[in-house]
């Protein structure tokens, strides 16, 4: 068998993917002696998570630009260690807020790249207009996005997180607040504090004061996130549409959608991979010899 030498192919560029992967696990160390095992669990996730871009490219045979692999691996990154470990969503206002941005137009660009690859596909039939290309990678999007809120729901329902932020809000209009129990909604104002009062699990009675408003629970967030994600996915979708109508014209387009590769790529990928288990058998014969 020939033996296939690293020079021969053309390596991609990994340094933002070491000096994440170097950060995240610098990270996980400084947490496992804190004791924060949560935060350890988050580090470990974020490892998982890098190999999604090689798992696309090594089992599916689909090619990310380089350009949108780097954003999925910075958008890992912010979104677990900077957002949940260093707790960039309590310091910076607008980090949850760009994030789901981010993602709006991350999952438009995973949904429009599955019909595209299908469209160009001699297998497929069926050929879809652009307009419903970009249509079906906004929904997709949009699907991505509601689901993640059912996530966020579900984890502080089940298990008493706060991934839904509450909000301290000064006006709140409610039915509830009705006395004649009425379908119309009682609007209270300029709301300074609220007092919660609340037995505790010794059976004492206690109290909980909140300056500055009502605690809004979640709600704000919730569409908040829901309408960042549509600006994202629109936004991308709009991108997308453009490409297919003239691909010539939005060459920048590219940067962002991923496609399937060649039957020259598929075989290039299979030697890379030969390459590496070659790599590693002489790495372990090495050791066996020593």
């Amino acid at each position: 068998m020939k033996k296939i030498e690293i020079g021969e192919y053309k390596k991609k560029d990994i340094t933002i993917y070491i000096i994440l992967r170097v950060l995240v696990i610098a990270t996980m160390i400084i947490q496992l002696l804190r004791g924060n095992f949560e935060n350890v669990f988050m580090c470990v996730l974020t490892l998982i998570l890098f190999l999604i871009p090689i798992f696309i490219d090594r089992k599916l045979n689909i090619k990310l630009p380089d350009t949108l692999e780097k954003i999925i691996l910075l958008f890992i990154f912010s979104a677990e260690i900077l957002g949940e470990v260093q707790n960039f969503y309590g310091i910076f206002k607008n980090w949850d807020t760009m994030l789901h941005t981010i993602n709006g137009f991350l999952c438009a660009a995973i949904g429009f790249s599955m019909i595209d690859i299908l469209n160009r596909s001699e297998k497929f039939h069926a050929k879809m207009e652009p307009i419903f290309v970009a249509l079906v990678a906004f929904c997709f999007s949009m699907t991505i996005g509601v689901l993640w809120e059912f996530f966020e729901f579900g984890m502080d329902t089940v298990f008493k997180t706060d991934m839904q932020k509450d909000r301290i809000v000064q006006t709140i209009s409610s039915v509830e607040l009705n006395p004649d129990k009425k379908n119309n909604a009682i609007v209270i104002n300029n709301i300074n504090k609220t007092v919660i009062y609340y037995t505790d699990q010794n059976g004492m009675q206690k109290e909980q004061v909140i300056d500055g408003g009502y605690l809004d629970l979640g709600i704000k967030d919730t569409m908040k996130d829901l309408l960042v994600n549509f600006i994202g996915a629109i936004v991308y979708s709009l991108i997308g549409y453009c490409y297919i109508k003239g691909r010539d014209g939005y060459k920048f387009a590219e940067w962002f959608i991923p496609k399937r590769k060649t039957a020259q790529e598929i075989e290039q990928t299979k030697l890379e991979d030969l390459l590496i288990k070659q790599n590693k058998l002489e790495k372990r014969k090495k050791k066996k010899n020593k």
